[in-house]
């Protein structure tokens, strides 16, 4: 499988983040934004990710506070 990133992510780590944790969304049932005929969840997310259509916001560290409790 070849895997194109985004000029949108600043690094290859950012972009296996974002799709990892849109696969585990995946996984718990979300529905997915693209139809393919492959259904795992690793897959659809890496392709949702190449497209853009995953969402994530960086959270600087004072904000990341809020979610840790």
């Amino acid at each position: 499988m070849i895997i194109i990133i985004p000029r949108d992510y600043d690094s290859k780590f950012r972009f296996i983040r974002v799709a990892a944790l849109r696969a585990r969304q995946l996984q718990s049932g979300a529905p997915p934004h693209i139809d393919m005929e492959s259904r795992k969840p690793a897959y659809v997310a890496i392709r949702e990710a190449e497209q853009n259509l995953v969402n994530y916001k960086i959270l600087e560290p004072e904000e990341a506070e809020a979610f840790v409790d």
